[in-house]
């Protein structure tokens, strides 16, 4: 036993010279020593608390290791920690029979900054994960949907309808904004006949051309005339309907001319 104790004194002697800042005597026969990485991250600091504790066969068993965080200076993520005391029970076990507190100390910085090298590797794939990711779903946002017919035939109808509901609203505005005798023409100029309306119902009016005409009155065919003679008689009969309407031409004179 004095031996083991002479063995222990003579160790934290060693071990406060090295550690004069970092060293903390629990007791007679354990240690906490802090503990960095010689390089630390600025975006991830971190610094722990090594505990050792010495059975009373030390060095010739290894002793008992153990990590703990210290408020405000880092913390362990998840699997760090068994990783790191793996590692320096491994060391210890190469120098049983030796003093060995400064070797797992040192094993335990080059853990910590193993641990920081880790880590930034793990968050650069999953940054460069990320990028990936987004980038594929902007190429299939951009690629988009293979055109079908029938894909584009409901966009076109889609489309249609959105641009006459548009141009409904807008007429619907105008006509609102209008007074009332302006709104009533409007109203009327609406229900007119349109040109296509009007060249429908052609075949129809073409098959009642017989009532149209007074007894008496000859058919002319108009394809016999040129444009230009069409447009001359058509002012002539304007013409002389006018004079009949004001008495200056009288039934049958036409015939005479």
């Amino acid at each position: 036993m004095s031996d083991y104790k002479a063995i222990l004194e003579e160790e934290f002697e060693v071990l406060e010279s090295i550690f004069p800042d970092e060293l903390e005597k629990l007791s007679d026969t354990s240690v906490s020593i802090r503990i960095e990485p010689e390089e630390q991250s600025f975006s991830d600091p971190i610094a722990l608390s090594l505990i050792i504790n010495y059975p009373d066969t030390y060095p010739d068993v290894i002793p008992d290791i153990s990590l703990e965080e210290i408020d405000g200076e880092g913390e362990l993520q998840e699997g760090e920690e068994d990783v790191v005391l793996e590692n320096l029970r491994s060391i210890a076990e190469e120098s049983l029979g030796m003093a060995m507190t400064f070797t797992i100390a040192s094993a335990a910085k080059e853990a910590l900054a193993l641990l920081i090298v880790e880590r930034a590797r793990k968050e650069k794939e999953a940054d460069d994960k990320r990028a990936r990711e987004y980038e594929e779903a902007e190429a299939a946002r951009t690629r988009g949907t293979p055109l079908t017919k029938e894909l584009f035939d409901k966009w076109r109808k889609s489309f249609t309808a959105e641009i006459k509901a548009k141009r409904d609203k807008e007429e619907e505005d105008r006509v609102k904004a209008l007074i009332s005798k302006e709104r009533e023409e409007y109203r009327k100029r609406k229900e007119r006949p349109t040109g296509r309306q009007l060249f429908e119902n052609s075949t129809a009016l073409a098959t009642s051309d017989e009532g149209l005409y007074e007894e008496g009155v000859q058919e002319v065919d108009m394809r016999k005339y040129t444009r230009e003679e069409r447009e001359a008689e058509r002012r002539r009969e304007e013409e002389e309907e006018e004079r009949r309407r004001s008495g200056l031409v009288r039934d049958g004179d036409s015939d005479n001319e």
